[in-house]
């Protein structure tokens, strides 16, 4: 489905490489740049391509996914925001799938500038009591940076719950996620011994990570380098198959295309002041393996 959001026909050009479009029931902003190709949702947000030329798309997206409003897409980069996980109602926050708007698009040789926002309203204060302003900012080019800046006062968790596009999760290995972590499937704590293999379902909280993880994918040929920004925590998801059956938004065998390395802030929390907003990004780049 990211593959046919380039050939969808065109609502509005807003510039020489970005345009707005239509995908099912979700108004998305597409890029296509002779740098990379990009699509985004106003839906959260929600970055669910990113391709640098010559390269395999670099973002996982389920075909299987929905792009109805009101419900969360399932692969790219959901902006799980104001909490992560199921601390509220609904689980990763309501951001996700709530509507930004479009306020800035910038191009030049090298890249595509967007800036969304999402502010609030009666809406989220009946889900949220807090007055506030959400502005993800991307830099699209043959690297990619997701940004997240939360202005008021409150404090608030989240995550760039980043799905990467992976030949098969069998030879996958990621690096730099530090050693501790809390294991969500069998809530307990543990320690990573080198880099982490996916021999089934792995949910993992990893809470003193490196500055920047690597996804080493043998059958594609490259390396993913994630830059974290801001963070505290290094999330690490993949449902494996039995979870993978049962989820109605993935295929049975969705799981051995992706792997989630998400950067986010859990068991530090973000706190937002009048004078000084609550920030967290990501940076992904793409390199041959040397190994």
């Amino acid at each position: 489905m990211s593959e046919d959001v380039f050939s969808l026909p065109v609502d509005e050009e807003l510039g020489a490489h970005v345009s707005r479009r239509r995908l099912g029931g979700l108004p998305v902003i597409v890029v296509d740049h002779p740098r990379s190709r990009a699509a985004v949702a106003l839906q959260g947000a929600h970055l669910f391509a990113w391709q640098p030329a010559g390269q395999e798309p670099v973002l996982w997206l389920s075909e299987a996914s929905a792009f109805t409003e009101g419900t969360a897409i399932r692969g790219g980069v959901p902006v799980c925001w104001p909490w992560f996980g199921p601390t509220g109602q609904p689980s990763h926050g309501f951001a996700r799938v709530s509507t930004f708007e479009l306020v800035a698009s910038e191009e030049d040789e090298s890249e595509v500038r967007l800036d969304f926002v999402l502010r609030s309203d009666e809406h989220t204060k009946q889900i949220w009591p807090h007055d506030f302003a959400l502005f993800i900012r991307m830099r699209l080019g043959a690297t990619c940076e997701v940004s997240l800046e939360a202005q008021g006062e409150y404090e608030s968790t989240g995550a760039l719950h980043s799905y990467f596009h992976v030949g098969a999760i069998e030879g996958v290995r990621v690096s730099g996620i530090g050693v501790p972590y809390l294991d969500q499937v069998e809530d307990t704590d543990g320690s990573q011994d080198g880099p982490l293999d996916f021999p089934g379902r792995i949910d993992r909280v990893y809470t003193a990570p490196e500055p920047v993880s690597r996804i080493d994918d043998p059958a594609l040929h490259r390396e993913i380098e994630v830059r974290h920004h801001d963070h505290s925590d290094v999330v690490t998801w993949n449902p494996g198959p039995e979870l993978s059956k049962s989820m109605a938004d993935l295929t049975d065998d969705g799981y051995r295309g992706f792997v989630c390395v998400e950067t986010a802030r859990i068991s530090d929390p973000m706190i937002s002041t009048a004078d000084r907003p609550a920030t967290l990004s990501v940076t992904f780049a793409v390199a041959p393996r040397d190994h």
